[in-house]
């Protein structure tokens, strides 16, 4: 994903001279290009992520376009109040990337595990938060980001992540999720962001047992898109969310709440999410995944065990 990034801001830099990339001292081999070809378009801020923002919300004041580019922690809970009374106050047009989110960095330990940060940005008025599943909703997002001119939260993996999408995503819209597959009435999986391919696996598994569930790639947290939500909880039983982010604040809290405003009690929510701790084992991002129940595997259990059906 990080390479799609890098890969994507070369390209909008090249469209649009007002684009400007920072970075908090990390990904600088992956930005060679970027950086050889607009010098005077990239900053390295050093290990100074609230400072970074506080110089992207000037620049993004004087009629540029800024990018800040660092791990999603310390991109987000390290400087919170910066994009709280900076960015979003002032709503301008800054987007934000959180780079190894979720538990991309599990062998780092929690310093670098990102399983609030959806909680806290949503919650900031102003702020779109866009999740994408493969590199090239990574694209797609940070193209739509620049054309929103709208203070914006990416969240987006590392490296070696399953491509989701064949081809480039030509019709990619802000709170528009995205259909995967097709599916009976019985179940519609909602995922967000990278968690997507233990999504499919666990798809393909529910067809043995004669389930056949719809799957989308909800990329929007923020804005959230009602009218989707109101065909999609009319036309399925179950509603499944599925996102490496605590099981507090993010997509499945978000879809809660909703359905708590539209008075929704007659169809039934499973809420696929990390546990409400600190993960401090070490070790790869699978094994993170299977000891925290968000692998495939831990999933199919989860909706077997709601359709009350046998492994």
């Amino acid at each position: 994903m990080r390479n799609a990034f890098a890969e994507q801001i070369y390209d909008s830099a090249n469209a649009n001279d007002n684009v400007v990339l920072l970075s908090g001292d990390i990904g600088n081999k992956v930005f060679d290009n970027f950086k050889k070809s607009f010098p005077k378009r990239f900053y390295n801020c050093g290990i100074s992520e609230q400072n970074m923002t506080s110089v992207a919300t000037g620049l993004a004041m004087s009629g540029l376009n800024p990018v800040t580019y660092s791990i999603a922690p310390f991109n987000t809970i390290r400087c919170l109040e910066q994009i709280r009374t900076g960015v979003a106050y002032h709503n301008v047009p800054v987007i934000i990337i959180g780079v190894g989110a979720g538990l991309a960095y599990a062998e780092l330990g929690p310093s670098h595990h990102s399983c609030e940060d959806i909680s806290f940005v949503r919650t900031i008025p102003n702020m779109t938060v866009l999740c994408p599943a493969d590199r090239w909703e990574v694209k797609a997002s940070l193209k739509a980001a620049i054309q929103s001119n709208k203070p914006t939260y990416i969240r987006i993996g590392k490296k070696g992540e399953q491509v989701v999408h064949k081809k480039e995503i030509t019709n990619f819209k802000i709170g528009k999720p995205i259909k995967i597959k097709s599916g009976e009435k019985k179940v519609c999986i909602l995922s967000t962001g990278n968690i997507m391919p233990e999504i499919l696996n666990t798809s393909d598994q529910l067809n043995k047992y004669k389930i056949n569930p719809a799957v989308y790639s909800f990329h929007t947290i923020k804005p959230l898109n009602s009218s989707f939500l109101k065909r999609i909880f009319k036309q399925f039983d179950l509603i499944v969310t599925a996102e490496e982010h605590s099981i507090i604040g993010g997509l499945g809290s978000s879809i809660s709440e909703w359905m708590v405003d539209h008075n929704i009690i007659e169809k039934k929510l499973l809420k696929i999410a990390l546990p409400d701790k600190f993960f401090k084992l070490s070790g790869s991002h699978k094994f993170a995944r299977d000891k925290l129940g968000i692998s495939s595997n831990k999933i199919l259990k989860k909706i077997l065990k709601l359709q009350k059906v046998k492994k």
